[in-house]
């Protein structure tokens, strides 16, 4: 299963960032690297009128964005009948402390997804983007334990999102201070953040003699540990 960047990702008019340009980024090997280290997907729409945003799981394979829900969920029913979303998935590096409270920030990278989801409902299609959810949250899992039965397959939804429309915004670095505020006794700089896993707990019913998996006692997420601001 390739989830290899393809071609570049067209700027269009809705993902053409316009507030800071310079930190937009509409080339793929960028936008899927953010998606790739992301956990955590909110899906945005408007349904009767009302706007919705639910978070959910994502994975990417190729040029395809899968959603995971559940089949008895009405929101995802309706966007898999074609309304438009926006997915949008962020990872936050740190926090910018400057001189002056205006220009605090936060140091982040983001990716937007416009266009209109489909539903996936081939079971060997169903079943690989099931494997790139797990993979995405968890490397090494899927082969540790038992494959979705036909039962829960169907109480799975799946939603397909085309990478044709998407952009990002990354902001990094120092703080940036005006210079008449460059005497003031106050502490400036970066808190940089990174997602740490602890030791892992086990079930109270879990049988003894069963040992932690590497997986989990050396858990890691490129693009996430090591802020590339920091690095």
């Amino acid at each position: 299963m390739s989830t290899e960047p393809t071609t570049s990702a067209p700027m269009s008019d809705r993902t053409r960032i316009r507030r800071i340009p310079e930190l937009g980024a509409y080339d793929r090997t960028t936008i899927d690297a953010i998606l790739d280290a992301g956990i955590v997907a909110h899906v945005g729409f408007v349904q009767d009128g009302q706007p919705i945003v639910i978070p959910t799981l994502h994975a990417r394979i190729d040029d395809m964005l899968y959603i995971h829900g559940s089949a008895a969920s009405r929101t995802l029913k309706s966007v898999a009948e074609g309304l438009a979303v926006c997915v949008t998935v962020t990872l936050l590096d740190g926090i910018v402390l400057a001189r002056s409270i205006f220009e605090h920030s936060i140091d982040y990278r983001s990716v937007v997804v416009l266009g209109t989801a489909t539903l996936v409902n081939d079971p060997e299609d169903k079943l690989a983007s099931l494997h790139a959810l797990s993979e995405q949250i968890l490397p090494g899992r899927w082969a540790d334990s038992r494959e979705p039965t036909d039962k829960e397959l169907k109480a799975t939804t799946i939603l397909r999102l085309p990478l044709t429309e998407a952009s990002a915004k990354i902001s990094a670095g120092p703080p940036e201070d005006a210079e008449a505020d460059g005497h003031l006794d106050v502490w400036a700089g970066n808190l940089p953040f990174v997602v740490k896993a602890l030791e892992p707990i086990p079930d109270p019913a879990l049988r003894p003699g069963i040992p932690v998996p590497d997986y989990l006692t050396h858990y890691s997420r490129d693009g996430l540990t090591t802020p590339p601001n920091y690095a």
